[in-house]
């Protein structure tokens, strides 16, 4: 169970990031960026697990520019784990050979 809120430019999700609750998630998250010019903070202080799925959810969020708010070890490692994938990425893509 997900539970998603849109408020003053911030996607609060509350509960688990996984199955099938992540087709809606991605709606909103399309929704919400539609027509704006500063970038969306996603609250994840609320979320009790993060499977494989809802991580791949939360990489394709942050390429498109989420900023991750989060309290606790475990997600606060996750979101770590985003960042560093991802700027590992762009300097591999980025680099001439």
């Amino acid at each position: 169970m997900l539970r998603i809120t849109v408020k003053d430019k911030v996607l609060q999700l509350e509960g688990c990031l996984e199955g099938p609750c992540l087709g809606e998630l991605m709606r909103c998250w399309q929704n919400a960026l539609a027509g704006q010019q500063s970038k969306f903070r996603v609250d994840l202080t609320g979320v009790t697990y993060i499977g494989a799925s809802g991580k791949a959810c939360l990489e394709a969020m942050h390429r498109q520019g989420a900023e991750f708010i989060a309290a606790d070890c475990v997600t606060k490692a996750v979101v770590a784990e985003i960042r560093r994938s991802l700027s590992s990425l762009n300097c591999t893509t980025n680099r001439r050979v």
